[in-house]
């Protein structure tokens, strides 16, 4: 029998941690000799229905023969995985390379046999379906393109795992036995199970987090102060409605209470089951409470403990080995280094934080890598939190520190089905995966807005994030952010202003604003900052700074009632010595006006000037400064609230009309958006495409080298074959070869220099246009020559001229980390200069292709700019998906520009074309479900 060294070396690629249907983790891996007791221990917890229904008659043992042949694989045409936690097996899988006798057999056999066992115990938490894709995916590997399975017909689960999995199968029953066969490449619907799978189980992973029924905190104090003891108050004082206990191994043996909480030296002596711990001990100690959790089947864990990667590279080390640790109990990690996690249910009521306030109940959910930052935004919140009409709060918090285990991804999955969540909320220094988070963030935002700023855009990443490494300039990231509807904004101000309109104020249907208040000139501020961001302001209203509480309402009602606004901007400002009542009756007003017309949303500008008179008369004393004795200014305390109903309509205030308008553009932008999405156009099929005949062309390239820039006959030739036509150029290494090739082009002609120092730079004169005859191609030759050199370091060609039109880059690109990402801009000084390019995610649709076109902001160059004739856009749209389609069909295309391509009022001219292959990057998208290495 062959040894796996006979074969393959031991595939440690396959490893894998992946989330089950309950929130927990399991490791997947293959199994190998060194595995024999492992396999006679899990074998002897299963029950004998399983195993009856493994072998199809009873097997209560495994025989020696059994064990060697279970255990000893090639890696090749037999293969075993096995699911673990804590190292110990719950689930098992094989396949055995098959022919068409269904004997043993080897390559190029591409048919095997699969069978399955999971222990009772785990049964009904996904332990299958993941083992399935994970060995679907090393089939594919090995060359095996179908699988056949026997099953009994009354083993419903495992028919129902097959069933289920999305592959296009054919049953049959003979003998009493189930025969299923099926292919195993990915088709849409077993990704979409796939990714449905992902979104349960990592959703659920982080709800059991945040809604855990008992809490363990570890290293608590015996004396007031630390970390550990103020954790232990904050779940306490904020009202924590589960079981909570201290854990420190310095407590006395005997059982005692701390502030009212059952404490224990360790986590093994609470007789409860424990849900979350959260861990508050040195670094070094952290491991043994890790094995101590797992062991009591702890779910998962809080790690406030610093001292890990964002220490440096032992505590890089340090970091991987948590992770290790935690995941080989199935337990998820929240941190290191982080702030922690609140829930304001009234069900759960958890503050397993730092914060020394348990947030007000809201319907905002916040996420910040960063425990400062998340300081930050709870007080902003809190004290931003005061609308005109009540207040607004928070309905989960989560800081995931180093972000090791537990990501934005995941909260994301878990925001998009909680009922509690209406705006999420995001700060983010890193992106693990790109390509991941715009998928999520896609179909979160079509069902809620997702707010994001970006910390680190211009450095690098913080020490405790290790992440894949994106080439993509984070302008570029930020327009795939919007693509995929995330509402990207520059601060976290910003992020909160943003955050409390969307909370509880309806989407507007347009752009157009009504402004009205009792200041001109904050009207008149008003309407400049719409007209700014890019909205429709109505002339501002002036109700004068006599208007009162009952005026507003009458205004606010009538431009509600309208249809000649899809927004309305209040100013306010109090007049001087008024006091709260005032503002009070204005709140009232303009919350039963805006009650009247909830499809509009309506937004409050309102400058206090308390402490004016106080100020005024300070300055016109001569008397020493007294002590202060007087309440704190508004500006210094929250703004008094109305308290109004939980399901009452909130009217954000804003303290500049700047950020006001700039919330409302972005509540505008994203509204446009949600409309877009419902209909996302499609990606055209073209008769005239020749993917066949281009694959070959490039299997046929890269054969050659491992990656290339092709020459341009062979670019020609690929582009070619996708409908591309790149106007014909002749090299001129001489005045004669110059004049041959363009009486084979035929006059007028163009003659470039296409050294890279000159390529594409017209403005340096490398470039010489209509040229009529020879003769002026002659002296437009020397002249080259006698300014940049010799025709060997000038490369000139010659090129038929093109019809005059506007000169735009078409560029795609395969990011590592992102995916395909196609990019358009102007040629020349707007794209490389002011960076004016926009971009799309390939596939490129037809609506994308349109709204790609006008993104840049000099697109008005291309529709008839100050008199020019519009040029032929649709053309230029019809090129991108092009090219999108050629990226798309062959990842082995890893960059493709033209530049330029010239647009004319009718057609255009691709006159320069550049294609890069290379071996195609793997897409961890496509393949089974797994959770980021360590």
């Amino acid at each position: 029998m062959q040894t796996a060294s006979d074969r393959y070396e031991y595939p440690a690629h396959w490893e894998a941690d992946v989330v089950l249907r309950d929130g927990g983790t399991a490791r997947i891996r293959p199994i190998t000799a060194g595995d024999a007791e492992r396999l006679v221990s899990f074998y002897e917890q299963v029950s004998d229905e399983s195993k009856y229904y493994r072998f199809f008659a009873p097997y209560p043992r495994l025989s020696a023969r059994d064990v060697h042949r279970f255990t000893h694989h090639d890696f090749v045409d037999r293969v075993g995985l096995a699911a673990t936690i804590g190292g110990e097996f719950i689930a098992t899988v094989r396949y055995d390379r098959i022919g068409a006798d269904g004997r043993a057999a080897s390559a190029p056999a591409d048919e095997a046999e699969v069978a399955f066992l999971v222990q009772d115990a785990h049964q009904g938490r996904g332990v299958a379906s993941a083992l399935l894709e994970h060995i679907a995916a090393v089939a594919r590997e090995r060359g095996i393109r179908r699988f056949a399975a026997e099953v009994l017909p009354a083993n419903t689960r495992m028919i129902k795992v097959f069933t289920d999995a999305g592959y296009q199968q054919k049953r049959s029953f003979e003998d009493g036995v189930v025969h299923l066969e099926f292919g195993l490449e990915p088709t849409d619907r077993s990704l979409a199970v796939q990714r449905a799978r992902e979104q349960r189980a990592e959703a659920r992973s982080v709800q059991r987090l945040l809604a855990p029924g008992s809490v363990a905190v570890i290293g608590v104090g015996r004396t007031p102060g630390g970390v550990g003891r103020s954790l232990l108050g904050n779940l306490k004082d904020g009202g924590y409605t589960g079981h909570l206990y201290a854990v420190n191994k310095a407590f006395e043996a005997d059982p005692m209470e701390l502030d009212g909480v059952p404490a224990h030296r360790s986590v093994r002596e609470i007789p409860e089951p424990v849900d979350l711990a959260v861990v508050a001990v040195p670094a070094e100690h952290v491991p043994e409470v890790v094995a101590e959790c797992g062991e009591h089947g702890v779910q998962g864990l809080v790690v406030i403990s610093a001292g890990y990667a964002e220490s440096g590279p032992e505590g890089r080390e340090r970091q991987r080995e948590l992770v290790r640790q935690a995941r080989s109990y199935g337990m998820r990690i929240i941190g290191p280094n982080a702030f922690g996690i609140i829930n304001t249910s009234p069900d759960v009521r958890l503050n397993a934080s730092l914060a020394p306030e348990m947030p007000r109940t809201g319907r905002i959910g916040l996420f910040a890598q960063s425990g400062a930052i998340g300081i930050a935004l709870l007080s902003r919140l809190h004290r931003r939190g005061g609308g005109v009409t009540g207040v607004t709060g928070v309905s989960t918090f989560v800081s995931s520190g180093n972000r090791s285990d537990v990501s934005g991804n995941d909260v994301l999955q878990y925001w998009y089905e909680d009922a509690d969540t209406d705006v999420a909320l995001m700060y983010l220094e890193t992106i693990g995966s790109p390509r991941k988070f715009n998928r999520l963030a896609r179909r979160t935002a079509a069902a809620k807005p997702l707010v994001v700023v970006q910390g680190a855009r211009h450095g690098s990443a913080p020490q405790g994030h290790a992440v894949r490494a994106t080439r993509l300039p984070h302008a570029t990231v930020s327009a795939l952010l919007r693509q995929a509807g995330v509402i990207r904004v520059d601060t976290i101000t910003e992020l909160v202003d943003a955050g409390l309109l969307l909370a509880r104020q309806p989407l507007p249907a347009g752009p157009r604003v009504a402004i009205l208040g009792n200041s001109e000139s904050l009207g008149l501020l008003t309407y400049d900052a719409c007209l700014t961001e890019g909205l429709r302001p109505l002339p501002p209203l002036d109700l004068t700074t006599e208007a009162s509480a009952e005026d507003f309402r009458g205004a606010l009602t009538t431009a509600l009632a309208g249809d000649a606004c899809d927004a309305v901007v209040v100013t306010a400002i109090p007049a001087v010595g008024e006091t709260s009542a005032g503002d009070a009756a204005l709140a009232e007003a303009l919350r039963s006006a805006a009650a009247a017309a909830p499809a509009k949303p309506v937004l409050v500008v309102h400058v206090e000037l308390g402490g004016l008179a106080e100020a005024l008369s300070a300055a016109a004393s001569t008397s020493p400064q007294a002590q202060r004795t007087d309440p704190p200014r508004p500006a210094e305390r929250p703004p008094a609230t109305v308290q109004a109903p939980a399901d009452a309509r909130l009217i954000p205030a804003y303290p500049a009309a700047e950020r006001a308008v700039r919330a409302l553009a972005q509540a505008v932008r994203y509204a446009q958006w949600r409309r877009d999405a419902a209909d996302p156009g499609k990606v055209p099929e073209y008769d005239d495409i020749d993917e066949k005949g281009a694959a070959a062309l490039i299997a046929r390239l890269l054969a050659e080298g491992q990656g290339l820039t092709l020459g341009t006959d062979e670019t020609c030739d690929l582009l070619a074959r996708y409908g591309i036509h790149v106007r014909r150029a002749l090299p001129a290494p001489t005045p004669e070869a110059a004049a041959r090739a363009a009486r084979a082009i035929g006059y007028p002609v163009a003659l470039k220099a296409t050294a890279p120092n000159l390529r594409h730079r017209a403005d340096l004169g490398g470039v010489r246009l209509d040229l009529a005859d020879e003769e002026q191609l002659l002296r437009a030759y020397t002249e080259l020559t006698e300014l940049f050199g010799k025709p060997e370091e000038l490369r000139p060609v010659v090129q038929g001229m093109a019809p005059r039109g506007v000169d735009t880059l078409i560029r795609a690109v395969i990011d590592p980390a992102a995916g395909a990402v196609l990019s358009f801009g102007l040629a020349g000084a707007a794209s490389q200069l002011l960076g004016d390019m926009a971009h799309r995610l390939i596939p490129v649709t037809d609506r994308d292709a349109t709204s790609l076109v006008r993104a840049i902001r000099t697109a008005p160059l291309l529709f008839g700019w100050r008199g020019s004739a519009p040029v032929d856009t649709p053309a230029l749209e019809q090129l991108m998906l092009r090219v999108s389609r050629l990226v798309d069909d062959h990842p082995e295309v890893v960059a493709v520009t033209l530049e330029p391509v010239v647009v004319a009022p009718r057609g255009l001219s691709v006159l320069g074309a550049t294609v890069r292959l290379a071996p195609p990057p793997a897409r961890g998208d496509l393949g089974p479900r797994r959770l980021p290495p360590y």
